[in-house]
């Protein structure tokens, strides 16, 4: 499952945008920290920004949603604002 660690950050209740400053309230997520909120089965929507190349070259994490960064201002509707959101 875990191929090669990434970045993730979490966001709670909280618009995303392709930014260069960090988003008030994000915080960063360690994989140890993803991997604990998956196994207490947090409900979460767990969105992963990079290109279908890149997921294909180095593995994701059952049950995400690939937007890649290029795409997401345009889809942000597909992003649930009830649930934690995790980005990586």
């Amino acid at each position: 499952m875990y191929r090669r660690s990434f970045p993730f950050s979490i966001f709670a209740g909280l618009p995303l945008f392709a930014q260069e400053k960090p988003i008030p309230g994000a915080t960063e997520l360690s994989a140890d920290g993803l991997k604990k909120l998956l196994d207490k089965k947090v409900k979460l929507f767990f969105l992963d920004v990079r290109e279908p190349k890149e997921i294909e070259e180095l593995g994701t994490i059952d049950g995400y949603v690939n937007i890649p960064i290029s795409q997401l201002e345009a889809r942000l509707s597909e992003i649930p604002k009830d649930v934690l959101l995790v980005a990586g």
